[in-house]
């Protein structure tokens, strides 16, 4: 699919830890990804199973993001919801840890969701635009048609499905969504 990056940050490591880089223009670049980053965002996950998704924001302030897991580990999923793409409601997922130095790069014109894997995740993302409310949206993370790619919650120990807030309940199905992209 255009447009979706995984990104794995180079660490230097000795008997003290290690240090990397998690962002730099110039390598950014080097991969196609010239978007201008202009806010930091953090969040905290306490239970394993929290679902958060499917989140964008339409124009004029749409945002492409750049993922990455501070501690813990989530999988992510991002669905295409460009309606001219030939990937149109297709997904990719991908699974990112703390301790692997991965970063998810997500382009506007996807809707983006994450699950957690372990109690106590916290994920780090920047963004191309600021927050606007205006133009928050979401989509349903469990759409029938997409089939997206979401582990069997009750191995998880969860029977009752993920964790999710009142807002991510009541997201319309894509079918269902006006074209934004």
């Amino acid at each position: 699919m255009d447009g979706p990056l995984l990104i794995k940050a180079r660490r230097f490591g000795d008997h003290r830890g290690y240090f990397m880089e998690t962002y730099s223009r110039r390598d950014f670049e080097a991969v196609g990804v010239s978007d201008a980053f202009v806010q930091d965002n953090q969040s905290l996950s306490a239970t394993l199973g929290t679902l958060r998704g499917m989140h964008f924001q339409a124009l004029p302030h749409a945002q492409a993001k750049l993922v990455r897991v501070l501690r813990g580990a989530i999988l992510d999923v991002v669905v295409d919801i460009r309606r001219g793409s030939p990937s149109f409601g297709h997904h990719v997922a991908v699974e990112l840890a703390a301790d692997s130095g991965e970063q998810f790069y997500v382009p506007a014109g996807f809707a983006h969701g994450f699950l957690t894997l372990r109690p106590d995740t916290e994920v780090a993302y920047k963004v191309t635009d600021y927050y606007a409310p205006d133009c928050d949206r979401g989509m349903a993370w469990d759409d029938p048609d997409l089939a997206l790619p979401w582990p069997d919650f009750a191995s998880l120990g969860l029977p009752q499905g993920p964790v999710l807030s009142d807002r991510d309940q009541r997201h319309p199905r894509l079918r269902d969504l006006p074209a934004y992209f």
